[in-house]
């Protein structure tokens, strides 16, 4: 089961995302913070997260920054949860953010199906870079199991 954190400081967004994505198969664990978020983020080890611009003690934009300077999270794919304009998808995504999802189009009355949806096209994406990492590491003619 693939893992996802959550960071979203409204507590009513946070878990009605949690609902949707549990429903959908994904086990979610939830920060209603930066600073929680970096905690967890290295603590719990998520194939995703999600995290919102617009948070308290350490702002969403600053902890995009520590998660692709530390190397344990580093390769964790982020997609951005904001009210802000799109405007700003560029320049996130500059900063290491993999996608960008305008909190308008959450529609919690059908289960937020373009969140499970950009949810599920980034972890396959994922799961397609990581195989094809596997497969150029095998080609190469070396022997990379056991360390040979």
């Amino acid at each position: 089961m693939k893992s996802i954190l959550l960071v979203e400081d409204s507590r009513f967004l946070r878990r009605a995302n949690e609902i949707t994505l549990t429903k959908a198969g994904y086990q979610v664990v939830t920060a209603a913070d930066g600073e929680e978020a970096l905690h967890l983020a290295t603590t719990t080890a998520p194939d995703l997260i999600l995290l919102d611009m617009l948070l308290p003690k350490i702002g969403g934009p600053q902890v995009l920054r520590a998660l692709r300077n530390d190397p344990v999270t580093a390769r964790v794919p982020v997609v951005v949860l904001s009210s802000l304009p799109q405007s700003n998808e560029q320049k996130l995504k500059g900063e290491g953010a993999v996608a960008y999802f305008e909190k308008s189009r959450l529609d919690l009355d059908n289960d937020s199906q373009a969140l499970i949806q950009i949810v599920a096209e980034t972890l396959e994406r994922q799961s397609v870079d990581a195989r094809k990492k596997v497969y150029s590491a095998g080609s190469s003619g070396d022997d990379t199991r056991n360390g040979i």
